[in-house]
């Protein structure tokens, strides 16, 4: 384990692997992650949305998330919050890359 403290980036370079299963597109693309902490102990936590609140891929999403944030050096712990305020919308949230996959052409 790496002695540095990662960063915000760090951890959302680890989470650009994790895929929402039903759109085969990546979660930091669908503009998913809404916020990472990371403490000075190296605990992370992530605040993370789904296309919608009933979305029945969300426990694996969010162990998905846990996993890849763990694997990111320096992070001790990670804890993924589900949010859903304010409610995702592609247009305002999703990558350019996302936008592209999902078929949205502003």
């Amino acid at each position: 384990m790496s002695d540095a403290k990662p960063t915000m980036n760090d951890v959302m370079e680890h989470l650009k692997p994790v895929i929402d299963p039903e759109l085969n597109i990546s979660i930091v693309d669908l503009g998913l992650v809404r916020g990472v902490t990371v403490g000075d102990d190296g605990k992370v936590d992530i605040d993370l949305t789904l296309t919608s609140p009933m979305c029945p891929m969300g426990p694996q999403i969010m162990a998905a998330t846990t996993r890849a944030a763990k694997q990111t050096p320096g992070v001790t712990e990670a804890h993924v919050d589900l949010v859903f305020s304010p409610p995702w919308d592609p247009r305002k949230d999703a990558t350019e890359d996302g936008k592209a996959a999902l078929g949205i052409w502003d």
